[in-house]
């Protein structure tokens, strides 16, 4: 069974409880970000993981270190800077369950990740025995410019011992400056990508795809060495790409969405969780599909881990 590191960023969560929220008032406190969903939930399908960020030394980065481990994640990457205090968001739900977000984060730790040479090299040592590395298309744009190509050359030592590479684009467009800037940085990490979990949505809003977006997916990544890509497209057919082999999975229909918060994260947990325990990818993304399936019908990127676990069993 593979070990997986996820690298990113986890914030405080601040979400409307149910009884307030039509006034907006925001009383349910969590944790959660991306990377750190799909970590929660690799670890829930039994997967050894290892969540990769940096903390502060105050009170909730104390709380997010207890959380980690008390899902059995290996806390160990984790690196607390003096006198700084993690990101916070909040939650706007529609009534059709799509979310709103407002962020607080400019000052975040995990925003100066892979910016200390000592921080890189002790990370390598801490992610020795991992055999796969997961973050996102957020992990990249919380870090800077210089960053980023530290964060390349970390992966491409990781590849060299024999690593692989899983990358989600999660393209978001307020936290670039450009979308030229994004195309790039998504580039350059698609390059060393193994399997890539991709949103079409997203692909095109990033790159402005219209008639054709599948085909368009293709042509944009077939030179780029990406042993498989996933292609999630909500409540449409799940479209695997394996070189010139397309397979579509069907996504079972959901009736009661409450909030769609974490669906691609808790859906790549599922896959990335099949896939490392031998599964077809047919198998793993009927897996994804049913993690997916479970968070959608609750507030909030992360719930109750037995509440989980409860209705994925009956999924």
């Amino acid at each position: 069974m593979a070990k997986i590191a996820c690298i990113g960023e986890v914030m405080i969560e601040l979400a409307a409880s149910e009884s307030t929220t039509n006034g907006r008032e925001y009383k349910a406190l969590s944790y959660a970000g991306d990377t750190y969903n799909t970590a929660v939930t690799l670890a829930r399908l039994a997967i050894d993981t290892t969540y990769v960020t940096r903390l502060g030394d105050d009170h909730y980065s104390d709380a997010i270190i207890a959380r980690l481990q008390a899902e059995n994640i290996n806390t160990q990457a984790i690196v607390h800077q003096e006198g700084a205090v993690p990101g916070l968001y909040m939650i706007h739900n529609s009534p059709d369950g799509e979310r709103e977000f407002f962020y607080w984060r400019s000052q975040a730790p995990a925003r100066a990740m892979f910016s200390q040479q000592q921080e890189i090299a002790q990370l390598e040592t801490a992610l020795n025995d991992c055999e796969m590395i997961y973050l996102s298309g957020i992990t990249l744009a919380i870090i800077s410019t210089e960053a980023r190509q530290q964060l390349l050359a970390f992966l491409r030592r990781f590849k060299k011992h024999g690593g692989k590479v899983a990358f989600d684009s999660n393209y978001r467009p307020r936290l670039w400056q450009t979308p030229e800037q994004a195309q790039q940085a998504m580039n350059e990490l698609l390059s060393v990508t193994d399997l890539a979990l991709l949103t079409l949505d997203d692909e095109e809003l990033l790159w402005g795809d219209d008639d054709d977006a599948i085909e368009a997916v293709k042509l944009r990544y077939a030179n780029y060495g990406i042993a498989e890509i996933v292609l999630k497209r909500g409540a449409e057919d799940v479209i695997i790409l394996n070189g010139n082999q397309q397979t579509r999975v069907a996504v079972p229909r959901v009736e009661n969405i409450v909030d769609t918060t974490a669906a691609g994260d808790t859906f790549n947990a599922g896959y990335l969780a099949a896939r490392s325990t031998g599964k077809s990818a047919e198998a793993a993304a009927a897996q994804a599909c049913r993690c997916a399936r479970v968070i959608i019908q609750h507030r909030g990127g992360v719930i109750d881990r037995e509440l989980y676990l409860n209705e994925l069993a009956n999924a």
